[in-house]
């Protein structure tokens, strides 16, 4: 569980302040998707449940030859637990995620049809299902004006004041109070991409951020490239300046 024990809360960013971060963020990318790889509905949600604790790309490595051969549920059920575990093995806690899988598998058989159902208290009630996988589910698939809360949106919505909250579901509840109607259904997107590139955990990079103007964390990191040297650097060049010019 994300929670905000070493966050210093940032002031609640103003409406109109809001408004110009998405407007921002959409305009550098107008069309924002997911980074999962995957071919429909039913595979969506198995990357998403595989990508707990997973980087987007270690899943899509996993899942790329399982995807060519397993498009539907009843697909997973014949390929069975082994042949699963087979595939996602270079994932974190993959027996967990393939015990998840198949069972889920099997729901979508037995009571869906073989469908993805476009319900999120239907998703939630999958094996491995959570609240944010059923988010990003109903957001990607269905287009459904939902938050899901990963570690990077979590961080975006305190360092910046955009949705500051001392948990996942305290985020999620205030960017669905105050993300502006033109920007509910690719917000998702827009925040966890820059959480990811921009707005990264250890050193955020304000110096080519779009919205570090409108963002309350402070102090703002400078540009290496205009950081003065460190003592070896000047050390060197000083040096450098005794050499005989050729």
């Amino acid at each position: 569980m994300i929670c905000a024990g070493f966050w210093e809360f940032e002031p609640r960013m103003k409406k109109a302040d809001i408004f110009e971060f998405y407007r921002r963020l959409a305009e550098a990318n107008p069309a924002p998707e997911t980074e999962l790889a995957y071919g429909n509905a039913y595979q969506l949600l198995v990357a998403v449940t595989c990508s707990a604790q997973s980087t987007d790309v270690g899943v899509n490595k996993a899942t790329k030859a399982l995807f060519e051969s397993v498009k539907t549920p009843a697909q997973m059920v014949a390929l069975g637990l082994e042949g699963l575990k087979s595939h996602i093995k270079t994932i974190g806690l993959f027996n967990n995620k393939a015990k998840n899988v198949i069972a889920l598998s099997e729901i979508l058989v037995r009571d869906h049809d073989g469908e993805v159902p476009a319900d999120r208290a239907a998703l939630e009630a999958l094996p491995g299902v959570g609240r944010k996988t059923a988010n990003v589910v109903m957001n990607t698939v269905f287009g459904a004006e939902t938050f899901a809360v990963d570690t990077h949106i979590f961080r975006v919505g305190n360092r910046s004041g955009i949705a500051p909250g001392k948990n996942v579901l305290a985020v999620e509840k205030a960017l669905e109070k105050h993300t502006p109607a033109p920007f509910r259904v690719g917000a998702h997107h827009w925040l966890i991409l820059h959480g990811r590139y921009i707005c990264k955990a250890r050193t955020p990079e304000c110096w080519r951020c779009d919205v570090a103007d409108l963002c309350r964390f402070k102090p703002k990191t400078p540009d290496p490239a205009q950081r003065a040297p460190n003592k070896k650097s000047a050390n060197i060049h000083k040096e450098a300046n005794k050499l005989p010019k050729r």
